[in-house]
């Protein structure tokens, strides 16, 4: 059957529905699901989503989007397509750049706002030290110390493990619990289910997300997107079934060269196989 709306895990999709001007009350709307009741949001603004490192030679890092609420505080969200070794790291070094950027010239108090990064994922960690984790959705992480209390509040981690999110339309409870559903059946979707349809923020949405409203060149971009995402998925899936990924730089050279060869970016392998762009761009 011929798919209605597009695929959100695409980095077209996603930023269709999140990330134009005109999505800003559907990102607003979804990052107050994750928010405590006292520090919801009002408003955004769009930041520059590219960022460079402190020196020439430092890897550039370029966000899914990067927002600022009217309070100055900083969100980060990042759709993840597939596993990827290092992806935890990989965004506490997002989370420095809007920290840094915070630095004022002169005499300075270091008061900073706080800095919240939403990590959307299509797959799971399958790392968690305790049993129960593995059947949750959403992780929120803080710097703790030894007993367990927050140490320092403004740095804050969510991830959102798409495939662990099981609720029929009849269970849904909660926003949170829509945004979830919303997203991870959006393209099997033929029509808006009925809990949607009195939702004004969720009619916008699936406006959005109609594959039928792209001019030629929105499809061709979508298209190319679409077959990103599915060489992608394929290729990570392998490898790490294959244990390429996690093994042997043999193993991960094979599979640079062969995601090259397919058209991926650098930037997507070198994060995916953990090589420098330089040694990618040799292969």
């Amino acid at each position: 059957m011929k798919a209605k709306y597009i695929n959100p895990f695409t980095d077209f999709g996603f930023k269709k529905i999140f990330g134009e001007e005109a999505s800003k009350p559907l990102l607003l709307d979804f990052l107050n699901t994750l928010l405590p009741n006292d520090s919801q949001i009002r408003t955004l603004s769009f930041k520059n989503t590219e960022h460079l490192g402190q020196t020439e030679t430092d890897r550039k890092s370029l966000f899914d989007i990067y927002c600022e609420a009217e309070n100055g505080e900083k969100f980060i969200v990042e759709l993840q397509k597939a596993k990827q070794n290092f992806f935890k790291e990989r965004t506490v070094y997002y989370s420095t750049f809007p920290i840094r950027e915070q630095a004022e010239k002169g005499e300075w108090d270091y008061r900073l706002k706080a800095v919240f990064c939403v990590g959307i994922l299509d797959f799971t960690f399958d790392d968690y030290e305790y049993e129960p984790e593995k059947s949750e959705v959403l992780h929120t992480i803080k710097l703790k110390n030894q007993h367990g209390k927050t140490f320092y509040d403004k740095l804050t981690y969510m991830y959102l493990e798409m495939p662990n999110f099981k609720l029929a339309e009849a269970e849904l409870v909660s926003r949170l619990d829509k945004w979830l559903y919303f997203i991870r059946h959006l393209e099997d979707f033929q029509t808006m289910p009925s809990i949607f349809k009195d939702e004004v923020v969720f009619k916008t949405a699936f406006e959005k997300a109609e594959l039928a409203k792209l001019d030629s060149a929105q499809w061709e971009i979508y298209e190319h997107s679409l077959k990103e995402y599915r060489d992608l998925k394929g290729y990570i899936d392998t490898a790490f079934d294959e244990g390429k990924l996690e093994g042997k730089l043999e193993g991960k050279i094979e599979m640079a060269s062969k995601m090259k060869q397919k058209g991926l970016s650098v930037q997507d392998i070198a994060e995916i196989t953990g090589l420098s762009d330089i040694e990618i761009q040799k292969l």
